[in-house]
């Protein structure tokens, strides 16, 4: 529509009108947006109004931005998973047919001060900081950062690469009596955006985990973190019958 004003909320407008063409494949994933500049004289308004309608698709999930290279439509596929799976070997074929890989990004020390996490019963002392990156099909679908007790040592970071957080654990004789977990939907983090390329805002799926064993001195905390339009958790609880009342 060159030479076209849209009269109204020009940038709320434009913004629905890119979002049509990405769901009718007008703008197939991956593709490259027009320039601003091209938009701009499209549709005949400012290029302030081009950026707050992109910012605005960003924000929603639709496109990312990619400095120096442009706009493009974001890849939109959403895996669900049980929502224990990062405790689950990741070989087991017969609950998932995705590959899946871990890459253990760094190893620090320091005390737990993600405020999620403050909802259990932290220790105040020094642990291992493990921080990782879980991918499936060859996307980035969640940033882990895991608590480990100093007697486990530092080589853990190297046990990590390609295995689950339970697997790993289990590896070394650790058994879980309890899991905790508190899911939440949370405003990405700093490590979030700068991991998945979203914006300031967007949404994630955030997940903090107790691994608890019969030694009340070894104790595993976690925090998990995912855009929202890539991850779901399912969950399945059976019902005994023979003991439930009417």
């Amino acid at each position: 529509m060159p030479g076209t004003t849209i009269a109204g909320a020009l940038h709320e407008r434009i913004r629905k009108e890119i979002k049509r063409r990405v769901a009718e494949h007008q703008y197939e994933m991956g593709d490259r947006l027009p320039s601003a500049s091209e938009l701009a004289k499209e549709f005949g308004v400012s290029l302030i109004t081009i950026a707050r309608a992109l910012c605005d698709l960003q924000s929603a999930g639709v496109v990312d931005t990619v400095p120096g290279r442009g706009t493009f439509v974001r890849e939109s596929r959403r895996f669900v998973f049980d929502i224990d799976f990062l405790f689950s070997s990741f070989k087991d074929e017969s609950r998932y047919t995705l590959a899946r890989s871990v890459t253990a990004a760094s190893v620090t020390q320091g005390k737990i001060a993600n405020p999620i996490l403050l909802e259990f019963d932290t220790p105040n002392e020094t642990m291992h900081c493990v921080k990782s990156m879980i991918t499936v099909d060859g996307m980035p679908i969640i940033h882990d950062v895991l608590y480990v007790p100093l007697c486990f040592g530092d080589k853990i970071v190297d046990e990590l690469e390609g295995k689950s957080v339970g697997e790993v654990l289990r590896g070394q004789g650790v058994q879980f009596d309890e899991v905790r977990l508190l899911v939440h939907a949370w405003p990405a983090s700093d490590e979030a955006k700068v991991t998945f390329g979203i914006s300031d805002g967007f949404p994630t799926l955030r997940r903090a985990y107790q691994l608890m064993t019969d030694n009340p001195s070894l104790t595993f905390f976690g925090v998990s973190e995912s855009p929202f339009d890539r991850l779901a958790f399912s969950v399945s609880n059976k019902n005994d019958r023979k003991n439930s009342s009417r």
